[in-house]
């Protein structure tokens, strides 16, 4: 877990999971993959497998030790709902997360199928637990659209998209049911870029339809450089609640 993530929506992160496949073109320069993949081959590091999926059960009851409420990005580092994480394992991850609850989770995944069916047969409970966040990754219309309608049709106690790396003009966009949603460019080496007119779009959709709206980045080959700043501010929105400010 880290302390001080460096993901601008989150607190801590938890990697019960690590590792993952491509699936659609918002894969094309994961992140995760990148870092993982330095490590391969390297004898008693967390990533010594590099990208592999891998189950890490030691991680499962990580954040009942955390005793200051944090948001925490469940397996920024993997996707919880890929086939090969057994159903068993996924009910326990949960299962912490109710135990506790004095956190907020943030899960996304890309596999909205999966996870749709996961949790509204084996974990409807988390429809009345808000404290339990599930997202889908919109990257563009083919891939990102379908997995919204996906995630509305998903029992959750509050439902989110992190529009991310976002790589065209989503056009209109049915925010009913959703409750966040996140923007950001692609960054690092090889990042696509995005036009200032597709990330506005997305802004003005969700200020008609009051949903939050968070910016993490411009991206590009030098993230830092681009910064994070929206027709001159920041935009650091988060649905009302008890983690509605950053701890």
């Amino acid at each position: 877990m880290s302390d001080h993530s460096a993901i601008e929506w989150t607190d801590a992160t938890w990697n019960p999971v690590r590792g993952c496949s491509k699936i659609s073109p918002g894969c094309a320069h994961c992140y995760a993959e990148v870092f993982a993949e330095r490590w391969r081959g390297i004898p008693g590091h967390p990533y010594e497998q590099g990208f592999d999926l891998r189950l890490v059960p030691g991680k499962l009851k990580e954040p009942l030790g955390w005793k200051r409420p944090r948001r925490v990005f469940v397996n920024s580092m993997s996707d919880l709902f890929q086939d090969g994480v057994p159903i068993d394992f996924i009910k326990t991850v949960f299962k912490t997360m109710r135990e506790a609850d004095w956190h907020t989770y943030q899960i996304l995944t890309k596999r909205h199928e999966r996870m749709k069916a996961v949790v509204n047969k084996h974990l409807s409970w988390t429809e009345s637990h808000e404290h339990i966040w599930l997202g889908v990754s919109v990257e563009d219309r083919k891939h990102g659209l379908p997995r919204i309608d996906s995630l509305r049709e998903t029992k959750a106690g509050l439902r989110f998209l992190s529009i991310e790396p976002l790589l065209e003009d989503l056009g209109p966009i049915d925010l009913s049911g959703i409750d966040w949603v996140i923007v950001g460019g692609e960054s690092g080496p090889g990042a696509r870029v995005m036009e200032p007119g597709w990330v506005l779009s997305i802004k003005d959709q969700c200020k008609a339809h009051g949903v939050p709206f968070f910016f993490k980045q411009w991206g590009g080959v030098q993230k830092r450089s681009a910064g994070r700043l929206l027709q001159g501010r920041t935009f650091d929105e988060f649905p009302a609640g008890r983690m509605e400010v950053a701890l």
